[in-house]
């Protein structure tokens, strides 16, 4: 069986290697933060974004790093690393995790930073995703707080982890999250978009939702079609009135929801988008 590789702080070492010890910060506080990036066509997808939003979310958790983490690092240290596993030529699932290294308890004692990239193979063209449709449910039982650190992909995700287990025991595609007051926040891994009154809603940031990467491509992509785009305060109730719901994030692109309980929903804006993405993409 071929060893597969990650990349620890600019070193290649075998996935199956022990690199972290119980003092992580990660693995006991959720101190940090990650990037979920696609790379396809020699190059991680919209970069440019994924590098502002692990800026800003480094600097709003004080977390400090030898080198710049930039484009050009994060280009060439997952270059690096498709090559080293031998995915050259394919769709990858590019994962950075930054930490906080170092001990103390709850106080750090430092802020210097740590990192793991990870990749993995993709499917290409995602057919289930594009043609098919989801068929979601609302999960209700734990609701996401917000606060301006609500907008970071941190590495605390209970809340999704919880999530996650009613999803697979209901048979779900996905699952929506409702944030404290009730509201709708986000999915597991994506954020949400609904077509209602000829108009395109999404969550507000203040919400509580990720700032997506692919929520900015997709709000970009809308206006610029012509589409009215209310970034707001959205009921779950609005899941019974739609004319058409999709999730966006930056590995899957806009993904259809088909069905929610009896409610069966059109795709016509979603394919749209999807097509001007495509195009984006090539």
């Amino acid at each position: 069986m071929p060893v597969h590789y990650i990349d620890f702080n600019n070193n290649h070492v075998p996935e199956r290697e022990a690199i972290l010890t119980a003092n992580n910060r990660a693995f006991r506080y959720g101190d940090g933060l990650f990037e979920t990036m696609r790379w396809m066509d020699g190059d991680i997808r919209f970069l440019n974004h994924h590098v502002a939003r692990l800026q800003e979310g480094m600097r709003m958790l004080q977390l400090e790093y030898d080198a710049a983490v930039d484009e050009q690092f994060i280009r060439s240290r997952a270059t690096a690393l498709v090559s080293k596993n031998g995915l050259n030529g394919q769709h990858v699932r590019v994962r950075l995790q930054i930490y906080r290294d170092g001990e103390g308890l709850y106080s750090p004692q430092q802020n210097k930073a740590a990192y793991v990239m990870s990749v993995s193979p993709l499917d290409t063209d995602d057919v289930k995703h594009r043609k098919l449709g989801l068929i979601v449910d609302v999960y209700a039982e734990y609701r996401k707080p917000y606060s301006e650190l609500s907008k970071l992909k941190s590495a605390n995700a209970l809340v999704y982890v919880m999530a996650g287990l009613y999803r697979k025991k209901k048979g779900l595609d996905d699952v929506l999250i409702l944030n404290q007051e009730g509201f709708l926040c986000e999915s597991l891994s994506s954020n949400v978009f609904v077509w209602y009154g000829k108009k395109l809603y999404t969550p507000a940031i203040s919400e509580g939702c990720i700032d997506g990467v692919m929520r900015k491509v997709v709000i970009d992509m809308a206006l610029d079609s012509g589409l009215e785009v209310i970034e707001a305060q959205i009921s779950p109730d609005i899941m019974n009135e739609a004319d058409e719901i999709f999730h966006t994030n930056a590995v899957h692109g806009v993904q259809w929801v088909m069905g929610y309980k009896q409610k069966r929903y059109f795709n016509r804006i979603s394919r749209m988008l999807q097509e001007r993405l495509a195009m984006v993409n090539s």
